[in-house]
This record gives C-alpha cells, sequence and structure tokens, in this order.
C-alpha cells in the first residue's frame, strides 16, 4: 500500500471528510483491520483565504509548496491537495515536489466520462467558477461543455462557503437556494452539477435532489484509494 499524502487544513472541516473517506475506501478493498498510510499537513487557513481575497496567488503557493514539501518528507508517495480552489496553485506546487500529484479535476473528469456526461454544472467559490484553473482543464482536457450560475448566484454560493461551511454551519435556508441554483443549472442543459467545493457536500447531497451531483471529495478521496492501492 502507497502512503497518501494530504495537503489539508483549507478548510479542516472538509479535511475531515477526506481522512474519513479514504480510510472507509481502504477498508472496505482490504478488510480487517486495515486502515490507510498517510502522511498530513494541515495549514491554517486563516492567512491563505486573506492572500486568496488580496488576489495574492503566489503568496499562497509559497505556503503550500514548504506544506507540500513536508508531507513528502513525511513518507508520502503521491499528494492530494484537499481542496478545489487551492489547485489554482497546483501547477507550482508540482514543479516543487517530486512526487505525483492527483488533480482533483482529472479524476472528476474521469467520473464524468464513465458516465458519459458531456454537459455539466459546476458550484464552488468564486475563484472556481469564475477563472479559467478549473473549468478550463474540463473544457480543453476533456472536451466538457461547463456551466456555472450567473453573477447574483455565484455570489451567494461563494458567501456560503466562506461565511457557513467553512464554519462548519449548514444553514437550512442556504441549503434551499444551493439546490434553486442545481436546478437552475440543471434548466439551461447541465446533465451534472459538480459540487467543486469540498466543503459543498456537507450541504447538499445526492437525496437531496434528481439532479445527478458530484461531490469532489468523496471522487477525490476514491481515486486516492485506488491509487494507493
Amino acid at each position: 500500500m502507497k502512503t497518501i499524502g494530504l495537503l489539508g487544513g483549507m478548510s479542516w472541516e472538509s479535511t475531515l471528510g477526506y481522512y474519513r473517506a479514504i480510510n472507509e475506501g481502504i477498508k472496505d478493498s482490504l478488510g480487517g483491520l486495515h486502515s490507510a498510510k498517510i502522511a498530513i499537513y494541515s495549514v491554517d487557513f486563516d492567512p491563505i483565504e486573506k492572500l486568496q481575497q488580496q488576489g495574492d496567488w503566489e503568496g499562497t503557493a509559497e505556503i503550500l509548496i514548504e506544506a507540500a514539501k513536508n508531507v513528502q518528507a513525511a513518507g508520502a508517495d503521491f499528494l492530494l491537495i484537499c481542496t478545489n480552489t487551492m489547485h489554482r496553485v497546483a501547477p507550482q506546487i508540482e514543479a516543487a515536489i517530486d512526487i505525483p500529484l492527483l488533480h482533483i479535476a482529472d479524476a472528476t473528469a474521469e467520473v464524468l466520462a464513465k458516465k458519459g456526461i458531456e454537459t455539466v454544472g459546476l458550484l464552488g467559490t468564486a475563484f472556481t467558477m469564475e477563472q479559467q484553473f478549473y473549468k478550463g482543464r474540463l473544457s480543453e482536457n476533456y472536451g466538457l461543455s461547463v456551466l456555472v450560475p450567473n453573477q447574483a448566484d455565484r455570489a451567494i454560493v461563494h458567501d456560503v462557503i466562506y461565511q457557513e461551511l467553512c464554519l462548519g454551519k449548514a444553514v437550512p435556508a442556504s441549503k434551499a437556494e444551493y439546490l434553486r441554483i442545481i436546478e437552475s443549472l440543471a434548466n439551461q442543459g447541465a446533465e451534472a452539477v459538480i459540487l467543486g467545493c469540498t466543503e459543498i457536500g456537507m450541504l447538499v447531497e445526492q437525496a437531496d435532489t434528481q439532479v445527478i451531483l458530484l461531490d469532489t471529495t468523496t471522487i477525490h478521496a476514491q481515486k486516492a484509494v485506488e491509487y494507493a492501492l
């Protein structure tokens, strides 16, 4: 079994989901008392969030490169960045380490391909929904058509993530808004909707809607289990 490297803490609420999902995946695969071999570095999210808001992505990259090197030094055989948004600096992190990086968008695109889905909705932080590092990778590398909510709804999705979900709060009114936005994307032609922020699965799940949902935390964790084994 390979040792899984986790770069977490962004937020720790979703990193907790990664740890649980990976260990459950290993147990399901191997049985008995088996659990995952994991090297985890959990950063302090507050300074990173401040740099995000300032648009200082190189500043965030410096913090995460140092953390990633520590994960590698701890014996990890490969690395997961446990957040969609900070894949904004995945190329810089990948260039600074000697172990493979499993990209969350690639893992998600592989699931979409297996399902035969070509047009997909994307929810996440404003950075993920509006910048090209994520949706551009899906369209350019996998030929997917990616739909995002309108500006007002993007603001709702973004604010709920930072003001509620990253603080461990799941508010019923916010859940209703997310489900409305998911339905709107489906009405625009989305065959499925990517929960492209690792906290969104804390708020909405497949049982809440008939629209196919792709929880990136679950998908990324499953990919890590496959790679580790």
